[in-house]
């Protein structure tokens, strides 16, 4: 198989932003007066829409939350990736090795992408190149942000590559009919293989990864 192009998802394979996030909505969720103590209750949300994981929250609490919750929320963790945001380790270096054209399909809103890619130095990598479950409403593990994706890169599906950290992700890489390459966050190695993925563990592997995978597909 010709791979022709690696579709990146963002937090948390380019941008160190899923323990922000997750944190910001703990916090958030004990001020309500709902105790979260395994931030996994989070994180099994990580790569889907932010009204499911409210979903969750409001069923802990029994009522629904606030009209202005995720407006805060985005206010909140904005402020937080303006402060402490950074990038993956290894990502910079790995973006100038492959050789693939390569996109961003993610589920958070354009504006979060692009604020956060603009904070961590990699914009211009990706400038025309962003694609998000907002444009289209319909969030992962559901394939069709992989798919948009594709379409807005000329690329047929089964030429591409997907780099994803969350199980979300995997499954909708799959269910698109790509090819997916799983980098361990929140997730186990094992977890990420069960599901499907090629796992790989640090950024400076995935130009020879690639190489590798496009040579025996």
């Amino acid at each position: 198989m010709e791979f022709k192009l690696i579709i990146f998802d963002c937090d948390g394979v380019l941008v160190d932003s899923v323990a922000i996030e997750r944190d910001t909505l703990i916090i958030m969720a004990t001020e309500l007066g709902v105790l979260i103590n395994n931030d996994r209750d989070i994180t099994q949300f990580q790569g889907g829409s932010i009204k499911e994981t409210v979903a969750f929250i409001e069923t802990k609490l029994g009522h629904a939350v606030p009209d202005d919750f995720i407006p805060d929320f985005r206010q909140r963790s904005y402020a937080a990736y303006d402060r402490d945001l950074q990038l993956i380790p290894g990502v910079e270096q790995m973006l100038d090795e492959i050789s693939l054209p390569y996109c961003v399909a993610t589920s958070g809103p354009v504006e979060k992408i692009r604020r956060n890619l603009a904070t961590t130095g990699l914009l211009s990598k990706f400038e025309g190149k962003i694609f998000s479950c907002y444009d289209i409403q319909r969030w992962k593990p559901n394939p069709d942000i992989f798919l948009y994706a594709a379409k807005g890169m000329g690329v047929e599906p089964e030429r591409c590559l997907v780099v994803e950290d969350s199980a979300l992700g995997i499954k909708a890489g799959l269910a698109a009919g790509m090819t997916v390459l799983g980098y361990p966050g929140t997730e186990s190695v094992a977890a990420l293989e069960m599901i499907g993925a090629t796992v790989f563990q640090h950024m400076h592997e995935l130009p020879a990864l690639v190489e590798t995978i496009s040579s025996y597909g």
